[in-house]
């Protein structure tokens, strides 16, 4: 029904204008269907080509009744020329028409203006020849003229009326000036001769072209085109002044003006559309940047390479509690704490050379005066035209929550680190880090040509000091000993440990036998001095027995060799009566050095 009332109106409008000479000057039908398939979908393009067909055949008929064949033609060849083109413009079904789209206008020119009424223009040409042997290319040039005209002003006019009433309704009635000064103008202009205003029309159509856009402004040209063919068909208006035996002249120039027209208004909504959508895309994305920069966590700072910064984000004041305008008043690096700023400068300069920038973990004081460590992401900013760094974009996270953590975690693995080679009850080193120290201690000897001594410790008695007293007081008794072999040994480059259930030793790297010798020696006798009761061991006391080996490491012996002399020594010291030192010398046989009484 719309179609029908589409055509109704255009059909009066040429009944009034004067249907055949209106043909030859712009051909409005063939825009009008055109708008029609370019907006509806492929399943609905039978029903309007029927309708369109329809009504050009019955206006066809009504200006020429006895000519059926001729009318039925040409309304068979005004169908096939709008099919062409909304066939070309509509590769895919889903594709709407945009005027505004610089490579949809081209498509637009080239395919509905130009190749379409010219294809079909020359197949009217070529029938009539075959039909009355009369090759008219004037034919060919009046059917290109008015319907590429026609299409070029009709068709965006439609589209953007039928895509979108209300809101034509809604910009109409807030500058309902503009179209009535567009139509008292374009009338003054072709309803007289005498007073040339026709100039002031091109104003008039930039002000709706920005204000009602692409639609409002071939609705203008439209109604030039209407107002214009009438007045000039009916010898009024300033084209009509061109002294001519014919029409023609006139035709052409009311056709050239209106083409020019179309062509301006075109080139200015195409670009007037390309800034509105670059425009548009511009605040998309500014939304999007404040959208971001407002809700995230992180700080983001723009700078110049001397640490003038120009941005601060606004999560500055839940970061430090400074405000932005606050931080934007200070230098990149003030807030830095000095031992940091040094990495900072570093990969600030970097960036200057052309490197990509770098993480850097800093401490950053806060408002509060405190320093707190940060994140920082710091990246350059390069000129658009040239590609030179021009700043630095620094993007600052707080990681103060995880370098607690890491802290944390540092310190529970250093504990359970010295949980794995400690000795639980006497806290000294367990029999795991006695055997990698022997081991290291060793190689360092050899390295240095140094003499490694050992000492191994057993408590006298001590089975029967567990059956007598107890085992909680003998666990008592052998922590007693380990303070007082801490209380002798206390280089920090020897090793106290506990290697067996009351066996201890002592590695002293670097140390002579004589060292070694008086070192057990002292031992022996702070474990005295603390004269823990023990009624099965003969001295009444809780006394040790020790033995002491010293060897310089060489290549080919290993420090089983040291545990070996150190451990014959020990078990000479018990056979020889306990409670004394027994020692082995470098080379020498293991045999009993002293016997402290």
């Amino acid at each position: 029904m719309r179609v029908a009332g589409s055509f109704v109106v255009v059909f009066v409008a040429s009944l009034v204008m004067g249907l055949e000479d209106c043909g030859r000057l712009i051909w409005f039908a063939n825009g009008l269907l055109l708008s029609y398939l370019l907006l509806a979908p492929r399943w609905l393009w039978r029903r309007y080509c029927i309708a369109g067909f329809a009504a050009i055949l019955a206006g066809g008929l009504i200006v020429f009744p006895h000519a059926l064949l001729k009318c039925t033609a040409l309304s068979a060849l005004n169908m096939t020329e709008v099919l062409i083109a909304a066939r070309l413009l509509r590769k895919r079904s889903m594709e709407l028409p945009c005027f505004t789209n610089q490579r949809y206008l081209l498509r637009f020119g080239l395919f509905a203006v130009l190749v379409a009424p010219a294809a079909v223009g020359a197949v009217d040409v070529v029938g009539t020849w075959i039909s009355t042997k009369v090759l008219d290319w004037g034919t060919l040039f009046t059917w290109f003229t008015a319907d590429g005209l026609g299409t070029a002003i009709v068709a965006p006019a439609c589209v953007s009326l039928f895509s979108s009433p209300k809101s034509h309704a809604g910009v109409l009635k807030k500058h309902w000036y503009l179209p009535l000064a567009f139509v008292s103008i374009t009338l003054l202009s072709f309803c007289q001769k005498d007073y040339p205003v026709i100039f002031l029309l091109y104003p008039v159509v930039a002000m709706i072209l920005f204000r009602l856009g692409l639609g409002g402004a071939s609705a203008a040209t439209l109604f030039v085109a209407a107002a214009g063919s009438w007045f000039t068909i009916h010898g009024a208006g300033p084209f009509s002044r061109i002294g001519s035996a014919s029409q023609v002249a006139p035709t052409l120039l009311l056709q050239l003006y209106l083409a020019s027209g179309m062509f301006l208004v075109f080139a200015a909504g195409s670009v007037l559309g390309t800034l509105r959508s670059t425009e548009r895309r511009l605040r998309e994305t500014v939304s999007l940047h404040n959208l971001v920069t407002e809700n995230s966590r992180d700080l983001i700072i723009l700078a110049d390479f001397i640490g003038n910064r120009s941005y601060v984000s606004a999560s500055a004041s839940t970061w430090g509690g400074w405000r932005s305008d606050e931080l934007t008043r200070k230098s990149s690096l003030e807030l830095v704490h000095p031992e940091d700023r040094g990495k900072a400068e570093t990969i600030v300069r970097g960036m200057q050379l052309g490197s990509d920038g770098g993480l850097l973990e800093c401490r950053v004081r806060n408002k509060e005066g405190e320093y707190v460590w940060v994140e920082a992401n710091l990246r350059p900013v390069r000129d658009p035209v040239t590609g030179v760094p021009i700043g630095v974009l620094n993007m600052v996270r707080d990681i103060s929550k995880r370098k607690r953590a890491e802290y944390e975690l540092m310190r529970a693995n250093a504990a359970l680190e010295a949980l794995a080679v400690t000795d639980a009850m006497t806290h000294l080193a367990n029999r795991h880090r006695f055997d990698k120290a022997l081991s290291d201690e060793w190689r360092r000897g050899m390295r240095e040509h140094s003499p490694l001594s050992l000492l191994l410790l057993d408590a006298d008695w001590f089975k029967s000091y567990n059956d007598t007293y107890g085992h909680p007081r003998g666990d008592s008794c052998l922590k007693q000993i380990a303070e007082a072999m801490q209380d002798v040994v206390t280089r920090s480059s020897d090793l106290v440990a506990r290697i067996g259930g009351e066996e201890f030793a002592v590695i002293l790297p670097n140390t002579s036998g004589d060292g070694a010798f008086q070192v057990a020696d002292q031992i022996c006798a702070a474990v005295r001095r603390r004269k823990l009761p023990h009624n099965t061991n003969p001295m009444g006391i809780v006394t040790i027995s020790i033995g002491c080996a010293t060897v310089i490491p060489s290549l080919g012996q290993q420090s089983s060799i040291l545990m070996q002399r150190a451990d014959n020594a020990l078990y000479a010291a018990k056979n020889a009566g306990r409670n004394q030192v027994c020692g082995a010398a470098l080379e020498l046989p293991t045999e009993c050095i002293l016997q402290v009484s």
